[in-house]
């Protein structure tokens, strides 16, 4: 009896913490906290005690309430979580663009990880690693069937750390094993090449502190090359969102001064805001314009904006604009859908709480929360279809999503049937994993010929779509005219988030395989 009285007296000093933080809260909200429900609390507490007295072993107090909190955030929606200090630290590094590690970009293939590529300068890529080479065991444990994120969390660490990996390689007669000191790795999201003279290509591959003036000094590298400049392809595809900033940032690059980037409302005054192409909301550390320098054609410059379904959040928020304001034209597939912003709020030196604090509306007052952004030109990753794409789960497939009509918040997402699902995956292993950038990318190549003016292989669902549009507007019945493709999907997204003291658009939720290859990710 008296260990449960403590427990209670345990459960009851938390409640007081609980209380004076929640008061602490409202006061910075100035908005009054509902009073606190006693008899949930109660059972709160009436649990807590049966587990420290009846459960098979002894467990941790911390580690219950631990997991109370962060069963009760994780409940909100699925970008709402509580952070440790592991998941805190991988946050920061995460948005700075630097962590502990090898260097390597990772996929996975028949239930081993496979290096797509090392990164140069790095250990793996001092190491001798290599692109195809499989890694089947990590510090003498075996990979097999571990997951993507679970493998790479392994390769991970602290710098001056070991790790030592076993790789099989072709045309070697036995695995080798390599033992590499992990370093901290620096990690450029932005990349840029001349697709042909007079034709550019910018690949953003997440939204970090550093994105917005990489890009810049890779628009002045490209406009070094080809000053009279005659198009620009900026890629989109499978960048996971990041940092508001940044997002805000690249969509000013384009846009004339003083327009509206994004708006944003939530509960608290400050979720209420506007976003416009001002350097206040996207310069961060820097104490003067860091576009200022940027050559005045690329206001002007034609733009195509490349998405699929990995396009998500931040990335969202780049294309809405620019697709509202009529300053590039979208080539892809429809967007994930991810309209919320997320607020990382510290509660103690070592742990946050990442919570959903408003939804984001585009321009024109769009939400794109669990619907995505249909581009202007339906383009599918390949001539044949859209491959993986085609089974990635999008916003409105993931469990507790928030809907963008609260009056049918809990409907379950509309799936694909199981029949149609092995279809799909029947037909996605044809395909081989594509080089971003590289010749046999079919919708870049699809958007060089938009900015010719030469025609574009448009998807089949969107060629069948505007042929019934254009047969309803002919019989009178139907007067909408445009392409609007339709997708199911499968496979889920990576999550990001934001560091204390920033409002940020954070990533969809972590992904799971559904075939051989569906992800990468760097270690």
């Amino acid at each position: 009896m008296g260990g449960k009285f403590r427990n209670i007296i345990l459960i009851g000093l938390g409640m007081l913490a609980g209380i004076a933080a929640s008061m602490q809260f409202s006061a910075m909200a100035q908005k009054p906290v509902a009073p606190l429900p006693l008899d949930e609390l109660r059972q709160l507490a009436d649990v807590f005690g049966l587990i420290k007295t009846d459960y098979v072993e002894s467990v941790d107090d911390k580690k219950l309430l631990t997991e109370a909190i962060s069963g009760m955030v994780s409940s909100l929606d699925p970008h709402s979580a509580y952070l440790d200090k592991k998941a805190l630290k991988e946050l920061k590094e995460g948005t700075q663009g630097r962590f502990g590690g090898l260097g390597i970009e990772v996929g996975t293939e028949d239930g081993f990880i496979k290096v797509i590529s090392p990164i140069e300068d790095t250990p793996a890529y001092r190491a001798g690693i290599k692109p195809g080479d499989l890694i089947t065991r990590l510090d003498g444990v075996s990979v097999k069937d571990m997951t993507l994120d679970e493998a790479v969390k392994r390769m991970r660490g602290e710098p001056n750390t070991k790790i030592t990996l076993t790789i099989v390689r072709k045309n070697e007669n036995k695995p080798l094993t390599v033992t590499i000191v992990r370093e901290e790795i620096r990690i450029r999201s932005v990349k840029s090449k001349m697709i042909e003279p007079g034709y550019g290509w910018l690949r953003i591959a997440q939204f970090q502190e550093p994105t917005v003036e990489d890009l810049v000094k890779r628009i002045n590298a490209l406009y070094a090359q080809s000053p009279n400049m005659k198009g620009l392809v900026l890629d989109l595809r499978n960048d996971p969102g990041g940092i508001l900033p940044g997002a805000i940032g690249v969509a000013s690059i384009f846009l004339p001064k003083d327009l509206v980037v994004v708006s944003t409302n939530g509960q608290l005054p400050e979720s209420k805001a506007t976003f416009y192409s001002r350097p206040e909301f996207y310069a961060g550390r820097h104490l003067g314009d860091p576009l200022a320098k940027l050559p005045p054609q690329v206001k002007t410059v034609p733009v195509v904006v490349l998405v699929n379904v990995g396009s998500a959040s931040a990335s969202e928020i780049v294309a809405g604009a620019l697709q509202d304001h009529k300053r590039a034209t979208l080539l892809g597939t429809k967007t994930f859908g991810k309209g919320s912003v997320q607020t990382v709020r510290q509660i103690s030196q070592d742990t946050a709480v990442k919570l959903t604090t408003a939804r984001y509306y585009t321009p024109s007052g769009r939400s794109i929360q669990a619907k995505g952004i249909v581009p202007d030109l339906m383009v599918d990753e390949t001539p044949e279809g859209d491959g993986y794409n085609s089974m990635r789960l999008r916003e409105a497939d993931l469990f507790k999503h928030l809907s963008d009509d609260p009056a049918h918040a809990n409907d379950e997402a509309q799936r694909a049937s199981e029949e149609e699902e092995q279809r799909l995956l029947s037909g996605a292993k044809k395909y081989k994993p594509l080089e971003y950038g590289s010749k046999d990318d079919f919708q870049l190549m699809q958007a060089l010929n938009y900015l010719k003016g030469q025609p574009v292989k448009l998807s089949r669902a969107a060629t069948d779509e505007k042929k019934n549009s254009a047969s309803s507007a002919k019989s009178g019945t139907d007067k909408e005219h445009g392409m609007k493709g339709t997708e199911k999907n499968s496979g889920k997204e990576n999550e990001c988030p934001q560091i204390p003291g920033w409002q940020c658009s954070d990533k969809p939720a972590p992904g799971k395989d559904t075939g051989k290859k569906t992800g990468k990710s760097k270690p």
